[in-house]
């Protein structure tokens, strides 16, 4: 698989989010057990995704202890082909915060580093911005963290503009994780450019829409009671959903113009996006992570490109990416 670097770190052009191993956000398939988890990982790992995405909070650490499981034993030489990225500053010990202070990230960096069982962390994110604690302040600790190689790269997450720039004059950001798909492209506006100016990779997470561009759901119904997307997830909303997803059934009448499937095209779109930029689409399921890796095969002209982006003007989908109390774009 084509290899790409995201500010200075190498990762392969396609990678996998984890966080749908973990049941405690996602609802997991039947008879999904922690060692179907595993295989899942491998297999990305044989199809040749070297760049896996989790976080602290993806099953309170249950997440990173996959990931640990399915890479014991790599040497150190193969150890050193992959990406490994987590996240911290999500801080529930009490109540629930956001917290960038230099002890936290400090001590949840080392907490990380056992459950992942890895001498060290390729990108470590700031999952969301404190806006209590300077930017500066976290991103000094940051800085000490890969003095001493315990990290190799500095994230941010769902960042504002002006919060990356003032991260980034403190010691270089490898990478801002942000939501980027046909649906959600408020990015493009000042994040994608501030990203691109100062060098930064992108890692895009939900690229299929948070399954909506998969052609899959086709109603309310079709997600599971206690699908955090129904609460959390405006867009789901009983006034936005089935005008949604008539924005969709444009991107599937694409892809059957183009002989694939909806995900591959949606997918498709955003790998083209540039060589600076990885999606991570997430899966549970062995079949749906190699269907996703057809997407580097479809090849999007740029008549195509702009076809696709004009079948889901940003303006036209309904609701927010986040319900209400769920920061974005935070600024500090």
């Amino acid at each position: 698989m084509k290899s790409v670097t995201l500010g200075g770190i190498s990762s392969s052009k396609l990678g996998y989010g984890a966080m749908s191993l973990s049941p405690n956000i996602y609802s997991t398939p039947e008879g999904y057990t922690d060692e179907v988890g595993v295989s899942v990982l491998k297999r990305a790992l044989d199809l040749g995704i070297t760049h896996i995405d989790t976080a602290i909070v993806y099953g309170n650490g249950h997440n990173e202890k996959l990931i640990g499981r399915a890479i014991a034993g790599l040497t150190l030489e193969e150890r050193g082909k992959l990406c490994i990225a987590t996240k911290t500053g999500f801080d529930f010990r009490t109540g629930f915060r956001i917290n960038g202070e230099p002890t936290f990230i400090r001590e949840t960096c080392m907490q990380c580093l056992e459950r992942l069982q890895t001498p060290y962390i390729d990108i470590f994110y700031l999952h969301r911005i404190d806006t209590t604690t300077a930017i500066e302040e976290t991103m000094k600790e940051m800085k000490k963290l890969v003095d001493e190689g315990r990290i190799k790269g500095v994230g941010l997450s769902e960042a504002s503009a002006n919060t990356i720039r003032r991260a980034h004059a403190v010691f270089p950001v490898s990478a801002v994780q942000l939501e980027w798909s046909l649906w959600a492209r408020d990015v493009e506006a000042e994040v994608i450019p501030t990203c691109r100016e100062l060098g930064i990779g992108i890692v895009a997470y939900s690229p299929l829409g948070r399954g909506f561009l998969t052609g899959a759901i086709k109603k309310r119904e079709d997600l599971g009671e206690n699908d955090w997307r129904l609460k959390m997830y405006p867009r789901c909303g009983e006034n936005a959903l089935d005008h949604n997803l008539k924005l969709v059934e444009k991107v599937e009448e694409l892809a059957a113009k183009k002989g694939c499937s909806t995900a591959n095209l949606a997918l498709a779109w955003v790998l083209a996006q540039g060589d600076d930029v990885v999606p991570i689409p997430g899966t549970a399921k062995i079949k749906n992570l190699e269907a996703n890796c057809g997407a580097l095969d479809v090849h999007l002209s740029q008549a195509e490109l702009d076809e696709l982006s004009n079948a889901i003007p940003l303006d036209q989908v309904l609701g927010d990416r986040y319900a209400p109390g769920i920061p974005t774009f935070a600024d500090n």
